[in-house]
């Protein structure tokens, strides 16, 4: 398995896939760990989602074509995501008395 860097997730979304359309919806996605500058609005400064909703990607607009800091996540690793969140979230975690 290769190991690219993706933006930074700042909220977790939802993934519906029915077979034949996948929808990624609701996620928060901020920079990269190269922080390059490529990503925000050249004006505005601002951060934008770019969305492939044939292949299933979520990540950012990059407004340099050279630029390959980092790659869009896929569907399968947003899905990937979300199960391990709600496997954490189930776990019964019981901390130390204070003594």
């Amino acid at each position: 398995m290769t190991r690219g860097q993706k933006p930074s997730v700042l909220q977790i979304g939802r993934v519906w896939d029915d077979g034949n359309t996948v929808v990624v919806s609701g996620w928060g996605l901020g920079l990269c760990a190269a922080a390059c500058a490529c990503h925000r609005h050249p004006v505005a400064g601002s951060l934008a989602i770019a969305e492939d909703q044939v292949r299933g990607l979520i990540g950012l607009v990059s407004y340099r074509h050279d630029c390959d800091c980092c790659e869009p996540w896929t569907a399968e690793e947003l899905t990937a995501i979300v199960r391990d969140l709600e496997m954490v979230s189930a776990l019964d975690a019981q901390e130390p008395l204070a003594g």
